[in-house]
């Protein structure tokens, strides 16, 4: 059996590819990491692989707006090819900096009125950067990441996570269509962990296949029991982190794929 294969996408600013890759790699999957011009250059680069990851980070800096940039060049230079590599079966995964590039790119929610996209993630509502933990509930649907999961913490850190879209029809017509996948949920105490101000408490969501998935929150930051901060005398230091679920799931279906 062919094992699953991994691209971490590279640019500018980015910064979170090496730990999205070990997290793949502990999985039990392959990764390459490639940076967006040599992919740009040789799109047929992807057909040697099964997912697609856009990690966290400040690509180009954030100039203009969060991810704007990358997502223009994704779309204008990588566009049919990312069209081509979602048809036959890959799947995509945008984590924090890459949520904000894949609703930019339409592919989570693309829009059929005038060009216009139906959802983005503006600057929080606090005005601030935001660094914390969060309590998350998993609604998985179809969502392939999301298998086996329903309660469980991850960590935040952006300035630009609040989802929010066009009008209200549009949030309507993506939560009935089952793409609101993943929401921030209440703490121990009983109080709302929502870090940005997102509509609805959104903190991930999928495309309609399932198959496609953006979220604010780091899985790559929790995949050992270790890297949460309170672990001492609360978590086995031998347990796998939540995050570490994320992986494993997609590594599983590109597995059933490939057998």
């Amino acid at each position: 059996m062919l094992s699953p294969r991994a691209l971490i996408l590279r640019g500018p600013g980015t910064n979170c590819d090496q730990e999205t890759a070990y997290a793949f790699e502990r999985a039990g999957g392959h990764t390459k990491r490639i940076h967006v011009q040599a992919l740009a250059q040789s799109p047929s680069l992807l057909d040697d692989f099964q997912i697609f990851c856009i990690p966290g980070g400040f690509s180009y800096g954030d100039d203009i707006a969060s991810g704007r940039i990358l997502a223009l060049e994704l779309t204008v230079r990588l566009g049919d090819t990312l069209r081509r590599f979602h048809e036959r079966g890959g799947l995509v995964l945008g984590i924090c900096n890459g949520f904000q590039v894949l609703l930019q790119t339409g592919l989570l929610a693309p829009d059929c009125r005038s060009g216009h996209r139906t959802a983005t993630l503006a600057r929080n509502a606090s005005g601030r950067f935001v660094d914390c933990w969060v309590q998350l509930q998993a609604i998985p649907g179809n969502c392939v990441f999301l298998r086996g999961l329903e309660h469980f913490e991850l960590p935040v850190a952006h300035a630009e996570g609040r989802f929010t879209t066009a009008d209200k029809t549009s949030l309507q017509q993506l939560d009935a269509g089952g793409q609101f996948v993943l929401r921030y949920a209440n703490n121990r105490d009983g109080q709302q962990t929502n870090p940005n101000g997102s509509e609805q408490n959104i903190a991930g969501m999928c495309d309609a296949t399932g198959r496609i998935f953006g979220l604010m929150p780091h899985p790559e930051r929790f995949i050992e029991a270790t890297q949460h901060p309170a672990w001492a005398g609360r978590l086995d230091p031998h347990a796998d982190g939540a995050g570490l679920t994320f992986f494993r799931n997609a590594l599983r279906v590109i597995g059933k794929d490939l057998g």
